[in-house]
């Protein structure tokens, strides 16, 4: 009988590293015995997992057997084996017969599994707190105590996922069947989205959807409606993933998302209200100011108890760096495994540098960490940007990628690049006196054909195309939504 090994706290604190060679052993035969436990444990367990390497090979092996539909035993696993130094030194193929002598081991074999799962992280953290002590140590000018509390920081997010340090490192085999995996979703879906839903099908069409690891950029003058706009998405990705949850669909199926969102310049009451507003029909400005009558009360009263559900996180902290941002996204993604990010906006976070760097270069290092984030929780990320004031210089106001302000890094760091633009807001300050009958009347019909018009300019997509796509937006509760006319819809540049 494998009996399992006892660790010793005493010899941990020397040399000895967390590890049960015997339960590795044990689990390996129970596999070679009844190939069906390997369904049970392949989610969890990993070759990498196994303290001795030539165990974490010949669990390899196994695995490679079963994707092939093969039996995996002492047998059809020599060939692949045989020339293993260390399987030599141990007997060769007797070893692996000697692997399965135990029968008793099939009781055991999930529990196995667990345990070596677990040491498999306490090693991974004792190799965290050994660099972290080593870092510390250093004392030199050119160290940065914050950039090592982040590191370590990311460090331990890794292990207490479960990635370790070789979480990065994938086959082509591995990368391959996660883009069919994300093409099987989009086709479906129906509607031909492979993420996340935005709730607006124009604007699905056109990207997609919103994809795991990519940095959005949305982009607007003042008064464009891009807090509106990301409002919107993170409540439609939140609902969505309520609804599909409640019916019962997979995880790995669900179209919406658990949403965090930082809001850097709204309180988390204004953006309920907005979000209120938009679910009851009720202006946000007579909320506010209490101008309802009773029965819409009664539909404010009715939307807020469908919201009480609702998987969407607001954190309003005002100032945050971007390494604060980052932690508080680790933390929610480990709590709640949220699984979009929204933060409004880009410019009001601070970076984590010295005083002596200028904007530029602060900017910079913004964008870079929110794609690090993204990248990191495997999430897609939308940020919201200032445009420059180079936009009121010309007299064609639809933005350009040159319009975004204070960095290029944001441009090259992002996935897509979004801007909202509403021609009804340039167009009303150029309204002429009344007494000019002729300008007036056409002013007036002008403002008639795009009142509660906006169009969403996708300028960089890394996916797919850029274009422009038309929506209808309501001011009185700040609703983008898709328009009944979609003649002008998706009009590729190219094609202007």
């Amino acid at each position: 009988m494998v009996e399992l090994l006892k660790i010793n706290p005493a010899e941990n604190a020397g040399n000895e590293l967390p590890r049960n060679v015997e339960a590795e052993a044990a689990l390996l035969g129970a596999i070679m015995i009844d190939n069906r436990i390997a369904e049970d444990v392949q989610l969890k367990i990993k070759a990498e997992h196994f303290f001795e390497p030539l165990h974490g090979r010949i669990y390899d092996a196994i695995m490679r057997l079963l994707d092939k539909d093969m039996i995996a035993n002492p047998v059809t696993l020599k060939p692949m084996l045989d020339m293993d130094p260390a399987l030599k030194e141990l007997g060769g193929a007797g070893y692996l017969a000697q692997l399965t002598g135990n029968g008793a081991a099939l009781i055991g074999a999930r529990d196995f599994a667990t345990q070596i799962y677990d040491l498999a992280l306490l090693r991974e953290l004792v190799a965290v707190g050994r660099e972290l002590v080593e870092n510390a140590l250093d004392t030199s000018e050119s160290v940065n105590p914050r950039e090592q509390i982040e590191a370590a920081e990311v460090a331990l997010y890794k292990v207490s996922e479960g990635e370790g340090e070789g979480g990065s490192v994938k086959s082509f085999l591995m990368a391959s069947t996660a883009a069919v995996q994300v093409a099987e979703r989009a086709l479906n879906s129906g509607g031909h989205v492979s993420g996340i839903t935005t709730g607006i099908n124009s604007l699905n069409a056109k990207i997609g959807g919103l994809h795991n690891s990519d940095l959005m950029i949305l982009a607007g003058r003042p008064g464009m409606g891009k807090t509106s706009l990301a409002t919107n998405i993170a409540y439609n990705a939140a609902s969505r993933w309520l609804r599909d949850n409640a019916d019962g669909i997979p995880a790995e199926k669900n179209m919406g998302a658990k949403t965090a969102f930082f809001s850097l310049e709204m309180s988390a009451d204004q953006l309920a209200t907005r979000v209120l507003a938009e679910q009851s029909g009720i202006s946000g400005e007579a909320l506010r100011m209490g101008k309802i009558s009773r029965a819409d009360f009664q539909n404010l009263s009715r939307a807020a108890r469908e919201l009480q559900e609702l998987p969407l996180f607001i954190d309003d902290t005002p100032g945050l760096t971007i390494a604060a941002l980052r932690t508080r996204a680790r933390r929610l993604k480990r709590r709640h495994d949220i699984g979009f990010i929204v933060v409004d906006y880009l410019q009001l976070l601070q970076g984590t540098g010295r005083g002596n760097e200028n904007r530029v270069n602060e900017i910079s290092e913004i964008s870079r960490g929110l794609k690090t984030l993204a990248k990191e929780l495997h999430v897609p990320v939308l940020a919201l940007s200032q445009l420059s004031r180079a936009v009121e210089q010309r007299e064609d106001k639809r933005p350009q990628l040159s319009d975004l302000r204070e960095s290029g890094s944001i441009e090259q760091d992002a996935d897509m690049v979004w801007f909202v633009f509403r021609e009804d807001y340039y167009e009303a300050a150029k309204e002429p006196k009344p007494d000019d009958e002729a300008a007036y009347a056409t002013w007036k019909e002008n403002m008639e054909r795009i009142y509660g018009l906006a169009e969403v300019i996708i300028a960089k997509q890394r996916h797919g195309s850029t274009g422009r796509i038309r929506m209808k937006f309501d001011a009185k509760i700040t609703r983008f939504s898709d328009v009944a006319d979609d003649s002008y819809q998706d009009l590729d540049y190219e094609s202007r």
